[in-house]
């Protein structure tokens, strides 16, 4: 075997520092690690060659010995294969494997537990009108809510200052434990549950909570043109962060509520308007309020049938946060009276005999053509 096998297994050069070495061993057993390559024999033999190179690499006198004479200079000194051809994870390598495991966890070692934690987010409903909505406004509000506490400044200690790190998980906010001598398990710490710090002394105001509940009123601004479902974002607004952290945003719903005259698709307004037999047959204007508060004339053509759609242009809703404006649609509605004068009736018989309609059903084509077959 060359005298470089152990620098080739670990990929580094023979000059390569204690640190690089290191971290070459960390990559080779995470890529050839028996939980990573079940049931792979070629990769056990691989993890088993890689820990026996590092076992006598990471040792001074034993790389010197190695460096010198191969592998024939570490008899007597443990060398040569430290497992004896199976897995004893005692001495040098239990002490890298808790890096190993970290990895596996996804970092790079034991890290500090983040004592801070960003404040939860709150939501809001807030019902406005359909005038609300087209010409936008600003509602007070108030929300069940918590702040900082002034007193401990949100560490939760009654001299207001950081809280001293955890005995038991050194500030990690994990503990791990070994079964089996190869097994290692990382759960969050019973004392702290996970902060990574004690209050040994709460603060007397928060009961050291960092943090206390309150019913905050703020004004928010409703831009022109919103629609129900909506969310209006106010940031840090929301719950107060743990322990000084960042505080949570506060989300608005909105819903528009029905209106009386007036129904909303988008940007365009629709509604119903009555008028009489001799309006929709002679023409006319109508009047109907609008929803800007002017008033809307609305032109109706000669001939006019019920149910006709009328298109008055620019006369919606603005589109959101602009001064353009959707369309309003008119649904004419003819009414027809259930009682006649006898002035009323004797003109509609005039009307009759004039336009030769003795009969109820016009000669309308198109009906007549879908029908016509029925009758024969």
């Amino acid at each position: 075997m060359a005298d470089t096998e152990y620098y080739d297994l670990l990929e580094v050069k023979k000059d390569a520092s204690a640190e690089e070495i290191k971290r070459a061993f960390r990559k080779q057993a995470m890529k050839y690690h028996p939980d990573r390559n079940p049931g792979d024999k070629e990769a056990e033999q691989k993890f088993k060659a890689i820990n026996e190179a590092y076992e006598v690499l990471k040792d001074e006198q034993k790389r010197a010995a190695y460096d010198h004479y191969g592998k024939a200079g570490l008899n007597g000194m443990g060398g040569g294969n430290p497992f004896g051809g199976g897995f004893d994870f005692s001495g040098g390598f239990a002490d890298v494997f808790s890096d190993i495991f970290s990895e596996f966890m996804g970092g790079g070692g034991a890290h500090k537990a983040s004592y801070t934690q960003r404040g939860s987010d709150l939501r809001y409903n807030l019902n406005i009108s359909l005038e609300q909505a087209f010409n936008g406004t600003e509602e007070e509000i108030v929300v069940p809510t918590t702040v900082m506490c002034e007193t401990c400044h949100g560490h939760g200690t009654k001299d207001g200052k950081l809280p001293d790190e955890c005995a038991m998980c050194h500030g990690t906010g994990k503990v791990r434990r070994q079964q089996g001598g190869f097994f290692m398990f990382e759960t969050t710490c019973p004392n702290c549950r996970g902060s990574g710090r004690m209050v040994k002394d709460p603060c007397p105001d928060c009961s050291g909570l960092g943090q206390k509940k309150t019913n905050k009123k703020l004004r928010i601004k409703i831009k022109k043109g919103v629609e129900t479902n909506m969310r209006i974002r106010i940031a840090g607004e929301g719950m107060a962060g743990v322990h000084g952290g960042e505080n949570g945003d506060l989300y608005v719903g909105i819903f528009v509520e029905p209106h009386k005259l007036y129904e909303r698709n988008g940007d365009d307004l629709y509604t119903s308007v009555p008028v009489s037999v001799a309006c929709a047959i002679l023409g006319g204007n109508v009047e109907i309020p609008g929803i800007d508060g002017r008033k809307v004339t609305v032109e109706i053509p000669a001939g006019t049938q019920n149910d006709q759609l009328i298109k008055v242009k620019e006369e919606g809703m603005h589109l959101y946060d602009s001064d353009k404006r959707g369309d309003l649609y008119v649904n004419v509605k003819v009414i027809i009276p259930t009682k006649l004068s006898d002035k009323q009736k004797e003109l509609m018989e005039a009307f009759r005999a004039e336009s030769k309609d003795d009969s109820c059903q016009p000669e309308i084509k198109g009906f007549f053509d879908k029908i016509k077959d029925l009758f024969n």
